[in-house]
């Protein structure tokens, strides 16, 4: 009954790196399902990440503050890899958190476990090394779109990219992760 509730998972899984039946065994021996309520932190400020999470369903964001400004960094949705590398690669308590904004449902890989396999299952280990190295690939676009683009261009590239960050997360978010105030981004979407 369990392993058919990870169908989600280990297709989303199989798609980057096949995986041997053994190995999706593994991958599910070690994870849990969880549930997080709108507005609800999944992970403080502060907080040590154990584990790495795929999104069932909901939309969640990475976020920080500077000088008491909450800025949002990522938008996460459903069928995706969410977790806080900083932190859960060096044990360290992250200076983000991890919020809900909607209710979702997730399934929670513990790292620690995870880590273990890296040694008994080679796919396992390629395939977080390929999640890993693409999500280091986004944070590096995300930094140079904010270094290189007006925020203009970056609200259009935002449109061209995903629709559902437009329709589904609220303006003062979508403000904080393109770096300019919500009355900018009303001018910006004001020029269609």
């Amino acid at each position: 009954m369990f392993y058919n509730t990870m169908e989600e998972l280990l297709k989303y899984l199989n798609k980057i790196q096949k995986l041997t039946k053994k190995s999706e065994k593994a991958i599910i021996s070690i994870c849990t399902e969880s549930t997080i309520n709108k507005n609800n932190d999944l992970h403080p400020i502060g907080h040590t990440c154990r584990n790495i999470y795929f999104i069932k369903k909901g939309l969640l964001r990475i976020y920080y503050l500077k000088e008491d400004i909450d800025i949002t960094e990522s938008f996460e949705f459903e069928n995706e890899i969410l977790a806080r590398a900083d932190s859960l690669f060096n044990a360290n308590p992250s200076r983000k958190g991890i919020q809900a904004l909607e209710n979702s449902k997730l399934i929670a890989i513990n790292s620690a476990k995870l880590f273990k396999l890296y040694d008994q299952y080679a796919d396992i280990e390629r395939l977080f090394r390929k999640i890993f190295e693409q999500a280091y690939v986004e944070t590096v676009n995300r930094i140079e779109s904010m270094q290189f683009h007006t925020a203009e261009a970056r609200y259009k590239n935002l449109q061209k990219q995903s629709n559902q960050i437009i329709q589904r997360v609220p303006l003062k978010y979508i403000a904080s992760y393109l770096g300019i105030t919500q009355v900018s981004l009303s001018r910006i979407r004001a020029k269609k």
